[in-house]
């Protein structure tokens, strides 16, 4: 039985006397184009090789702080190289196709690939609906961890990263400037320290909500009191200098603040005068593009993604996903007003494809060595 991927916008060439059909596929992909716009645009998908995949996202994420400086414009020249993504085309001067966050399925895999055949993945990859990677780069999500909820797997791999490079530790007690999705999944990963004591900061009264369901304390900042400060360790993730004032302030004597946001071209008024050195404190920057250096020996991207997905398995981090999800046809009119909007939510995408792979295929007995294909149902019947 021969095993033929054939969704919409695939078609299969003449098949050479003895050798493999030669196929070429047509996939949709978002394109920042300048002027705060964006674009879907057609692009082609190479014929899967030898230790490659073909994935079909079916669900994806915007991160919403990084897609609003690139939206804007707002990546400064001196970052343009080390803010490039994986898989990124264009660069930052537009047009540009960027993004981290693909969920899907591998719906074809090259020789040497063929047990990711059917698996759900997760890759840094920009929005997309389908394309073609190296094996390496896609992550098989854990048993227990849903398409639907590995959406969040950037956001996660960020906060553990915030988490190392804050060196919490057993009985800390540590306070969380700015309860957006980031602020929120460290106060989450957080709090499962032993007897670590977290409390979350926001300006919003909206998103204490959120820390109730995370099971922390919150605080709007402008009620915050002096029993609130003398905190070990201080996380800012406000993405404002009001927000890095307050973190500051919460901070004990020789404690670290970590901050966590960036903010592209902005300056940034901190105040650094008063007591801050007297008070020594430390301000320590925290970027998921590098591991801690003390875990670089022994930790690799990959080895912290698949820490990311195994926490993305908790049902409670739901809560942090937006109810109304963004169809992916939609995404070049939804994304200005996601990157505008000031919500705490993640807002996910849906692509047009069932969100279950089908059975993967008995093996092929047609004298394909170099692919392993498989036939799902799109809108007809396999």
């Amino acid at each position: 039985i021969q095993h033929v991927f054939s969704p919409q916008g695939l078609s299969s060439d003449a098949r050479a006397p003895g050798g493999p059909p030669s196929t070429t596929m047509t996939a949709r992909s978002l394109w920042y184009v300048g002027g705060d716009a964006c674009e879907l645009r057609d692009c082609s998908v190479p014929v899967v090789g030898p230790g490659e995949v073909l994935v079909v996202a079916t669900h994806g994420a915007v991160s919403r702080g990084t897609e609003s400086l690139v939206l804007r414009g707002g990546v400064p020249p001196s970052e343009h190289t080390r803010m490039r993504c994986p898989f990124m085309e264009g660069d930052f001067n537009y047009p540009c196709k960027y993004g981290y966050c693909s969920v899907g399925f591998v719906a074809e895999a090259g020789k040497g690939a063929e047990p990711l055949l059917g698996r759900h993945v997760f890759c840094l990859f920009p929005h997309q609906d389908r394309y073609v990677v190296r094996m390496e780069a896609v992550h098989a999500l854990p048993e227990g961890t849903p398409p639907s909820r590995a959406v969040l797997t950037p956001n996660l791999e960020t906060a553990v990263n915030i988490v190392w490079d804050s060196k919490l530790s057993v009985g800390d007690r540590l306070a969380v400037v700015g309860a957006g999705v980031v602020g929120c999944l460290v106060a989450y990963v957080a709090s499962r320290v032993a007897d670590v004591s977290v409390l979350l900061v926001d300006v919003d009264a909206s998103r204490s909500a959120l820390a109730e369901r995370l099971g922390v304390r919150f605080r709007l900042a402008e009620q915050l009191t002096a029993e609130d400060a003398d905190r070990d360790v201080v996380v800012h993730c406000s993405g404002s200098t009001a927000g890095c004032a307050t973190a500051l302030s919460l901070a004990g004597d020789e404690a670290a603040v970590v901050e966590a946001s960036w903010f592209g071209d902005k300056q940034v008024s901190l105040p650094l005068g008063e007591a801050f050195h007297s008070r020594r404190l430390k301000l320590v920057s925290s970027q998921v593009g590098q591991l801690p250096v003390e875990r670089r020996p022994r930790w690799s991207y990959a080895r912290r993604i698949q820490v990311a997905l195994r926490l993305a398995a908790d049902p409670l981090l739901d809560v942090l996903i937006a109810p109304a999800d963004i169809a992916f046809e939609d995404l070049p009119k939804a994304l200005p007003e996601v990157c505008s909007a000031g919500a705490a939510l993640c807002r996910r995408i849906l692509y047009p494809v069932p969100e279950l792979p089908p059975t993967p295929p008995r093996p092929n007995d047609l004298g394909q060595p170099r692919l392993a294909r498989m036939k799902i149902a799109l809108n007809t019947q396999a």
